[in-house]
């Protein structure tokens, strides 16, 4: 039961903290930021916010200072919205999602050619032995 618990609370800091940067903060090294996911301890009272930023390398950089500045901003805004008896704190942590999908896609296309190469080499094969290897029943000869 507290898990369901957890889980409605990581819900409601993403959308609550979403909302929040979907109106700006007034800090202008803020990049375009998406929060992916909220976990949220089982005593209700620490919550890990991952995101992700579109940008550069720079951009990731320049946004993770942002939201680390901000946090306890982002943490006053998260308990007037939220009734419990003590607001989490939050720790800001860059989600490895777009990384992750690029390795992902390189694995797939790296895969893919290696399909289409052995494709190749099977077009052009002819079998080691027989065409057809497996055994097959004995005619029945008329005199038995």
């Amino acid at each position: 039961m507290s898990s369901e618990r957890q889980a409605r609370l990581g819900d409601r800091i993403r959308v609550i903290l979403a909302e929040r940067l979907e109106k700006g903060l007034r800090d202008p090294r803020l990049g375009f930021v998406t929060i992916t996911d909220v976990r949220v301890t089982g005593d209700l009272q620490h919550a890990s916010v991952f995101y992700t930023v579109l940008g550069s390398a720079e951009e990731r950089e320049a946004s993770a200072k942002a939201l680390k500045s901000a946090t306890g901003m982002l943490r006053s805004e998260v308990g007037k919205h939220l009734n419990v008896r003590l607001t989490p704190s939050l720790e800001f942590i860059a989600d490895a999602i777009p990384e992750n999908a690029v390795h992902i896609e390189d694995l797939l296309r790296e895969a893919r050619e290696r399909d289409e190469s052995v494709a190749g080499l099977a077009a052009g094969a002819t079998y080691a032995g027989e065409a057809d290897p497996y055994v097959k029943p004995r005619e029945l000869d008329g005199d038995e």
